[in-house]
């Protein structure tokens, strides 16, 4: 009986260990998506640092000379386009527009009574055009008093801050004399310094995107407005860029990186893929090529070529373009492993119902 009892322990012993190894044997069979290689140009991008600044400074100043009465904004202060800013003293102004209206209004009655002397021919003709003369001319000077005491008020041309006020209250300025700078902030623009050999290469600039806080890092589309011909001391030429979507709200000074892409059409097409596809290991760049055969992946090494545009590398060797490769977590796969290929998400498609 009791020979019997250890051979049945020692039954349950090696079944358990037997359970043990076959499921130590069953191995993880990793899902992955595929990707295949697309053709693309040999673009190179250049990086490079700028700025948002607004697109003008204005200067702003009275069309007539005079003592200032009132400054109505100061630095910093936003302004609209009509908004009064400053005004002169308008005293003598309107003096001198007041007896002037005077004379013209004694002028006019005479010339209204001469009219009705020369329908009954108790005048010459000549007495009458002398009078309607001087009254035409001080029409014009009435006319002109008039613009000038306009003239006494100053108002803002444009949107923007006041970057800075020049004068204060009391002070006597000359005609054209700059009162106010404003930053028009209609267009804002951003601005960068660009090498001797990206300027020789204009012609070739494919597109220009920018990306910084105002646009939570995403890139934007750059327009070119100009390219300063002559570079600075430090041989770089400045070039000033529009800001395709104007709904992006931007503040001038804010920094901004600027990417420049060079399409260079004398190079022949090359093969890009997803750079989270390659792994760098001791040095070697590879990929996971699937073979749909008996659904393995093979490590194949690959010679890069730079970045490209939204995340992929050019491949210089390793690849043909007919290959399916594993799109990302490569790098836990190994050579010959069997894998499971599922599709990507859709987000058109939650759930996979369809």
């Amino acid at each position: 009986m009791k020979f019997r009892t250890l051979l049945g322990v020692a039954f349950v012993s090696a079944l358990m260990v037997s359970c043990g190894r076959d499921g130590a044997e069953k191995k993880t069979i990793h899902s992955v998506i595929l990707t295949e290689p697309q053709c693309g140009s040999l673009e190179e991008v250049k990086t490079m640092a700028g700025s948002i600044e607004e697109a003008r400074e204005i200067s702003v100043g009275f069309k007539v000379p005079g003592q200032i009465s009132h400054i109505a904004v100061k630095e910093g202060d936003y302004v609209k386009a009509g908004q009064l800013i400053a005004m002169l003293d308008d005293k003598d102004v309107k003096l001198e527009l007041e007896a002037t209206q005077i004379q013209y209004d004694q002028l006019k009655r005479e010339v209204d009574r001469l009219s009705k002397l020369k329908q009954s021919n108790s005048i010459t003709g000549n007495d009458y055009d002398k009078a309607s003369s001087g009254l035409a001319q001080l029409s014009v000077a009435l006319q002109g008093y008039k613009n000038k005491l306009s003239y006494t008020n100053l108002y803002a041309p444009t949107n923007g801050y006041v970057q800075s006020v020049n004068f204060e209250a009391s002070e006597m300025v000359n005609a054209g004399t700059p009162i106010f700078t404003i930053l028009d902030t209609k267009q804002m623009e951003v601005v960068c310094n660009i090498p001797a050999s990206l300027y020789m290469e204009k012609e070739k600039i494919k597109s220009i995107t920018c990306s910084g806080r105002f646009s939570e890092g995403k890139p934007v589309k750059l327009q070119i407005i100009s390219i300063t011909p002559k570079a600075d001391a430090s041989q770089l030429y400045k070039m000033h860029l529009a800001i395709v979507d104007r709904t992006k709200k931007t503040v001038s000074g804010q920094n901004v990186e600027v990417k420049v892409s060079l399409d260079n059409k004398k190079s022949c097409d090359c093969l890009t893929i997803p750079m989270a596809s390659v792994v760098n290991e001791s040095g070697e760049n590879f990929v996971m090529v699937y073979n749909p055969e008996d659904s393995t992946v093979v490590r194949r090494a690959v010679e890069l070529d730079g970045m490209k545009p939204e995340g992929r590398v050019a491949i210089k060797s390793g690849l043909n373009g007919s290959e399916q490769i594993v799109k990302a977590g490569a790098s836990r796969l190994i050579d010959g492993e069997k894998v499971r290929v599922v599709g990507e998400k859709s987000d058109s498609n939650i759930g996979d119902v369809l």
